[in-house]
């Protein structure tokens, strides 16, 4: 439904500037938030929201550029979802394009002015103040735009400009500091799922089998009560629980046949391996994912490898990788063995409940069986490419 537009100077909502301790308090209470945060979508969301406070407009949008695409867009603008304009158009572009602020009291009456959005979503844009904000080196990463003054006057001052250039100051530095931060977590997302694809390649497996493993065990942390970061951490880690078999040999990994006991000695290894390779990391991720290499294959019972931990002693991300791995490695065809079907699993899992697996999770596993099974038919392997 289409937001009415108003006379701002008989709006209902009218109200007096900010004293200098209201000022401050909002200050404060904002850039300590935001000094706090690390989620992207979570910062913008505070600079949009100080802004606002601030200098007491209806509305403050947080622009940023997609150089990628030549756009700008924001995904944090109060009233609306996200809105993508040409780079350069708008008021917002001119502002980023030549470093200048702009206090405009009738956006109508100035040529900038792109009216798409007005259009869009039936707001019509009165005043209007536009920051620009630079990165530590000077690069240009976007800027602040706060509509239409909620005062009588109804337009803003110089004062709300000097006000919000204060704000853009200090929020352009924190955000490129989580955009910084984000860009360094995608980098090794990437890593760990491109690792993890690598050692399950040279045991023949599809790169399916890797992402069926990380969407299950999302699902079964959701399931048994963790939190949406929690799941999604397990998620982008559970990929790299088999990366020390790049260290077991071919002739071991390979074999069609059961296997010795001393092959079968060489084959635990890639526990301790993959561990090794990740423990050093101080990065969350990698120490996660150590976690996860090294503690799959241990059973409640305490009779896994390779530390034969039991109950408690093995971390919970381990015991959920565990069960998504075997009800993954039990459901496809693999060299030495054929797929099982889906009741003989079941079967072995409420056999294995409390001994092998922890029954918590096979009982979250059971629970959370149709979506289970939706993201194995999803990601189900193409047999004529493999």
């Amino acid at each position: 439904m289409s937001e009415p537009s108003q006379t701002r100077d008989t709006a209902p909502d009218a109200q007096l500037e900010r004293t200098p301790e209201e000022l401050l308090r909002i200050i404060f209470d904002y850039t300590a938030k935001i000094s706090g945060e690390r989620s992207l979508k979570n910062v913008l969301l505070l600079m949009a929201d100080m802004g606002r406070e601030m200098i007491l407009a209806d509305r403050c949008t947080v622009w940023l550029i997609d150089r990628a695409n030549q756009e700008l867009f924001t995904t944090i603008a109060h009233g609306v979802n996200e809105i993508r304009i040409p780079l350069g158009s708008g008021f917002a572009g001119h502002s980023m394009a030549t470093g200048e602020s702009l206090l405009i009291d009738d956006a109508y009456a100035d040529p900038r002015h792109n009216a798409e959005s007005d259009l869009r979503t039936g707001y019509r844009t009165q005043a209007v103040i536009t920051v620009p904000f630079l990165g530590n080196d000077g690069t240009m990463i976007g800027a602040y735009q706060a509509i239409n003054k909620l005062t009588p006057q109804a337009v803003f001052t110089q004062r709300d400009l000097e006000q919000l250039k204060l704000a853009a100051a200090y929020a352009g530095k924190s955000l490129e500091s989580v955009m910084l931060h984000e860009e360094i977590e995608s980098t090794q997302r990437e890593i760990i799922y491109t690792m993890g694809q690598i050692g399950e390649s040279r045991s023949k497996e599809t790169g399916n089998h890797v992402k069926r493993v990380a969407e299950y065990s999302a699902i079964l942390a959701l399931g048994l009560g963790l939190s949406a970061e929690e799941a999604e951490l397990l998620r982008v880690v559970s990929p790299m629980h088999d990366i020390g078999k790049v260290a077991v040999p071919d002739a071991v990994l390979l074999k069609p046949g059961k296997l010795t006991p001393e092959e079968f000695d060489q084959m635990k290894l890639h526990t301790e391996v993959g561990y090794h390779l990740l423990k050093s990391s101080s990065r969350e991720l990698l120490q996660t994912a150590a976690i996860v290499a090294h503690q799959h294959h241990e059973k409640w019972n305490g009779t896994g490898y390779p530390q034969g931990l039991k109950e408690d002693e093995i971390h919970l991300y381990g015991r959920i990788t565990a069960v998504a791995d075997v009800f993954d490695a039990l459901g496809s065809e693999r060299i030495y063995k054929e797929a099982w079907d889906l009741d003989r699993i079941l079967a072995l899992f409420r056999e294995e409940r409390g001994r092998h697996f922890d029954p918590r999770v096979v009982d979250a596993f059971m629970e959370q069986l149709p979506v289970l099974l939706d993201i194995r038919e999803r990601f189900r392997d193409d047999l004529a490419a493999t």
